[in-house]
């Protein structure tokens, strides 16, 4: 059975992670008005991932006695200045995130509910390869203004030859 505080703590990261999808979701919709199909898949999939996790609170929180709340969702951002703007904020977002479920291990602990210190552990890892996957799009995307680098660092490894 959950404890009032941490059925609070976890329905907020439900609310969390619905914007999260709402927020890719808009920077898909952005991205594909502007002609980067690429980018906009890539941010369609991020949404889809967001709401998969939604789902595995919600039913975590039944599962363990709770009652998971379908929340009201702020509107996110229709428009952003540019694509390394976007990805700025999603990686902002997932920072924000990574501390939500650091404050959901920490009050788990501190409970001793450790079930749910145990289970929150997956989202731990997933937080740190989202944070680190979007860390790394913005470090092509920097050197991208610099001469083409991007493309060069992409190549490099084609450019051995058999010797």
């Amino acid at each position: 059975m959950l404890s009032t505080k941490m059925l609070q703590i976890l329905n907020d990261q439900v609310a969390k992670e619905v914007y999260a999808s709402h927020l890719y979701l808009a920077m898909a919709s952005w991205a594909e008005n502007e002609g980067l199909a690429g980018i906009a898949d890539w941010f369609y999939a991020q949404s889809e991932e967001e709401r998969e996790h939604m789902m595995k609170f919600i039913r975590y929180i039944n599962e363990r006695g709770g009652h998971a709340e379908v929340p009201l969702v702020e509107k996110p951002p229709k428009d952003f200045p540019g694509v390394k703007e976007a990805f700025d904020a999603a990686l902002d977002h997932e920072k924000m995130v990574s501390g939500a479920i650091n404050d959901i291990a920490a009050l788990a602990f501190d409970e001793k509910d450790f079930a749910t210190h145990n289970w929150i552990q997956w989202f731990i890892e997933e937080q740190r390869e989202e944070e680190d996957s979007v860390q790394g799009i913005i470090d092509k995307l920097e050197l991208l203004g610099k001469h083409g680098l991007y493309v060069f660092d992409r190549d490099i490894m084609s450019m051995r030859g058999d010797h």
